[in-house]
């Protein structure tokens, strides 16, 4: 994500590519509700058929977030404590 703002450049390589998806990517996630607005990164910890898990990083280091495998995983604010 180039462009980020002047001479800024994005700090993280996603993996948009939901087919590719494998362990420790880091992904662009949305959440449900009063958060849909805003994009929030994660980590994959898991990969499945039909639904990823992913970790919120080092605010919640033990928190586990279940999301739809798509190229932005869409993750339920019911999920989110």
């Amino acid at each position: 994500m180039i462009g980020m703002g002047e001479g800024e450049n994005c700090p993280f390589a996603f993996n948009f590519d939901p087919a590719t998806f494998k362990v420790g990517d880091t992904v662009s996630y949305r959440v449900t509700g009063s958060l849909a607005d805003f994009p929030f990164v994660g980590t994959l910890l898991e990969v499945h058929d039909d639904y990823v898990v992913i970790s919120p990083g080092e605010s919640e280091p033990d928190a586990r977030y279940k999301g739809t495998r798509e190229s932005r995983p869409l993750v339920d604010e019911t999920e989110i404590g």
